[in-house]
Formats: C-alpha cells, sequence, structure tokens
C-alpha cells in the first residue's frame, strides 16, 4: 500500500527545501532506501519541470571500496564525481541503512584518504548548488531511539514535516541578536566555556539544507575559545559510537580530550589534520518535536534545548577560517532533565534550562 506521508515528503524537499525551478537539474543520490522515495522524488521534480539525476548506493559495498582505498583509485573517482556534481543546481541526498556502524572498521588511514578526495566534491555540493540532505527511517533507528518501528516512523514523518516555515520568524530573531553578540558563555555540568562570535555571520535553518530542521549556527573567533565542556549527548563518528566526550580548550585549540575508553580513538580523529582540533561551528538547536538522541547527528544536532559545538571544518556562510576534513557535530542538551545549563550572550541570560527567555524567540521553546 503506498504511504501519502512519502509523497508529502518529496513534495516538501522539492518544493520548499530546494525550491526547483523549471529546466534546473538536481541530483537524487540515494543510500540503502526503499523504491518508493526515489520514485516520489522523480515524479515531483518532472511534475515542476526539473530534471532528475539518480545515485544509489549500497553501504556495504562502499565500505568495502573505502576498505582498500587507494590514492590514484580515489583521486579518479572524485574527479568524475566532482564533474557530475559541477553539472548540477541541486542535490538531495536520502540516506538509510539499518548499521549506523557499518564503518567502523575500515581502517582511519583509508577512511582519511577517501574523505580528502572527496573534499572538493563536498565543497562544491555546499557551495554551489541548492541542497537537502536526510536520513530515511529504519528499524535500527527505532532501535536506536528506544522506540517501535510503527512509533519511529510517525515520529520521523511528523518531525520532517514539521511547518517549518512558522519557525522563521523567530529563528530571524535569533539570527539578529547573534550578529550582533560579541562573547558568548554557556556553563552548566561539567562546562564552563567562553568564546567570542564578533563579526562572524549567522545563518539560519529553517528546512533548506537539512531534514529535520531547526537551528541557528554561526562559529566562534578561531582562538578565542576556552575553557572546558563536557557533551552529555552520546555521538558517533566515521562508525564509531563515543560517549561522554570532554574537551579542553586554550587559545581556541583543543588540548586535552578524553571519552573513556574510546580516548584514544577519539584523540587519533582529532589528530586528522591541524583544524580539527579548532572548533568550526557553534548552532542552538531547538526542534519541538526532538527531544532525545539517538546517535543519528541529522536528529540530535536539532534537538530542543540543545547546542553543538563542532570540532572541524567551517561552514562559508560563518566563516571563521577554520579548515579541516572533519566537522564533527557534538552535542549538549540542556534541559532540566538533562541538567539544565545557561547560554549567555554579553553579559545577558538568553537560554536558561534550554528554555530561550525573550518573547521574540518563545516560539523556538515548542
Amino acid at each position: 500500500m503506498h504511504d501519502a506521508r512519502i509523497d508529502a515528503l518529496a513534495r516538501q524537499l522539492v518544493r520548499y527545501s530546494t525550491s526547483l525551478k523549471k529546466g534546473e537539474k538536481v541530483l537524487i543520490d540515494l543510500h540503502d532506501v526503499p523504491d518508493s522515495i526515489g520514485l516520489a522524488l522523480i515524479r515531483e521534480v518532472r511534475a515542476k519541470g526539473a530534471f532528475p539525476f539518480i545515485r544509489i548506493h549500497q553501504s556495504r559495498i562502499t565500505r568495502e571500496m573505502m576498505k582498500g582505498a587507494e590514492d590514484a583509485q580515489y583521486e579518479i573517482i572524485a574527479k568524475h564525481l566532482l564533474a557530475e556534481m559541477k553539472d548540477m543546481d541541486a542535490y538531495i541526498a536520502i540516506r538509510g541503512g539499518n548499521n549506523i556502524a557499518e564503518n567502523s572498521d575500515v581502517p582511519a588511514d583509508s577512511m582519511r584518504l577517501a574523505m580528502k578526495h572527496m573534499r572538493p566534491v563536498l565543497d562544491h555540493r555546499v557551495k554551489k548548488t541548492k541542497w537537502c540532505v536526510l536520513r530515511w527511517p529504519s528499524s535500527s533507528m527505532a532501535q536506536q531511539a528506544g522506540m517501535s518501528t510503527e512509533a519511529f516512523e510517525k515520529f520521523y514523518f511528523d518531525v520532517c514535516l514539521l511547518d517549518y516555515k512558522a519557525l522563521v520568524p523567530s529563528m530571524n530573531a535569533l539570527k539578529k541578536l547573534m550578529d550582533k553578540t560579541e562573547s558568548v558563555h554557556i556553563n552548566g555540568p561539567g562546562t564552563d566555556l567562553r568564546f567570542s562570535i564578533k563579526g562572524i555571520n549567522s545563518i539560519v535553518c529553517g528546512g533548506n539544507y537539512n531534514i529535520p530542521d531547526g537551528e541557528v549556527f554561526t562559529a566562534p573567533v578561531r582562538d578565542s575559545v576556552e575553557g572546558v565542556i563536557s557533551y552529555n549527548a552520546p555521538t558517533i563518528y566515521q562508525g564509531i559510537p563515543f560517549d561522554s566526550i570532554l574537551l579542553e580548550f586554550s587559545k581556541g585549540k583543543i588540548i586535552k580530550a578524553e571519552a573513556g575508553a574510546k580516548t584514544k580513538q577519539l584523540n587519533k580523529i582529532l589528530d586528522s589534520d591541524d583544524g580539527a582540533r579548532y572548533i568550526g561551528e557553534f548552532a542552538l538547536g531547538f526542534h519541538p518535536s526532538i527531544r532525545e538522541p539517538m546517535r543519528d547527528i541529522l536528529f540530535d544536532e536539532k534537538i530542543a534545548g540543545s547546542f553543538h559545538f563542532t570540532p572541524g571544518q567551517a561552514y562559508d556562510e560563518a566563516d571563521n577560517g577554520n579548515r579541516s576534513q572533519v566537522h564533527w557535530d557534538m552535542v549538549n542538551i540542556q534541559r532540566k532533565d538533562w541538567g539544565g545549563g545557561e547560554i549567555w550572550f554579553d553579559g545577558k541570560l538568553i537560554r536558561k534550562d534550554g528554555v530561550f527567555l525573550a518573547k521574540s524567540l518563545e516560539k523556538l521553546n515548542g
């Protein structure tokens, strides 16, 4: 039986998120997802008079390729993928899969080699196309979320089909506030962090780039970060799960990084290049329906009452000059049920225990 929610999602991605126009070319990048979403996207793209192009991936095949990655091989792969991307006006990626740790045994050197060559493709996609990326629900995601498959599917479509446009006025108010802010102070259990965001643009994320969405992000001045942060949300990077990450900063650089038994693996990732030990993004998350982490960053970075503080590459739209092959969104949840916490802008309390205090930001509290 056909699920009408899939058509609604395809319509949102084509008509709102990427705002496709007649004659535009869009690359639809499908990773371990059912035919139904691919078919719905193709039909919706054609209904707008645009042209769909398709790539289909399987995670186990991708893993096998990366395990034996060779420099000359991935140089050619990246060259062809970049040429394809340069022909596109837009990009929509749907990423599924039943095993979030599928790449956990890919050698770190092979992973770095593949990521190094793919960086120009990613950079062109982000800078030069209209793009939107989202996950596809699976039984493993339901298990991660501690929900039945049916309940998770309902949660997924409710979250993805949120009326993002209704939140945009409050998001713009938060952007205006962040744009005029110089100093930020964040405190909470295991966290006492200070940095500057002076002169760095902030960006509203209201369903145009990632689905689900619901954040406003900027970046700290690269060498301004001082103090310590304890991330209370579990995370996963390069297929490796991490819990209770603690980072300590001096002059912007991570000088100490701990993750219990995974401390060595954490530091190996942070030693990927010089930029991996500096922060490339600071963002406030506020999706009203996303409350708990599930080791899926496209959901977790939008958790109501959260912020993320990201080692690695900065975005061009909010650029502090940091460059890295790493971009790792690590999340701290500040709601009372997660221990609470405060965010101060220029000495004024902006959010307490995950709740924005200004009337203009009330809608972001859910």
